[in-house]
């Protein structure tokens, strides 16, 4: 069975400039959840969206993942990570909820 990184990795291989956010969410190793950003979506329907992430899989959803939940969206929507520059000099990067990217200045 793939493990969540696994599914990254091949998402982000397989569909032009996509980030991808991979979560077993029963920790079973067979159900998933995923947040998928890429500008591939852009001008596409939401089930065009998925149907491309879902064919990064082919048989294997169903079997050896069982299920694979998705959002997917374009770069520009609200929510979707920034785009851009590196982060604030001496800061850290978190994640927010929905997969926001923020700089954080460091502690002086």
């Amino acid at each position: 069975m793939p493990t969540a990184e696994e599914i990254k990795q091949r998402i982000e291989a397989s569909i032009p400039g996509a980030r991808a956010d991979v979560e077993d969410y029963t920790g079973g190793g067979d159900h998933f959840r995923a947040t998928v950003t890429s500008p591939a979506f852009a001008g596409r329907s939401r089930i065009e969206q998925h149907k491309l992430v879902y064919n990064v899989f082919g048989e294997e959803i169903g079997g050896p993942i069982h299920a694979l939940s998705l959002k997917t969206q374009t770069h520009g929507e609200p929510g979707a990570p920034r785009v851009g520059g590196p982060p604030i000099a001496g800061g850290r990067q978190t994640t927010a909820a929905g997969g926001e990217q923020h700089a954080t200045p460091a502690a002086t």
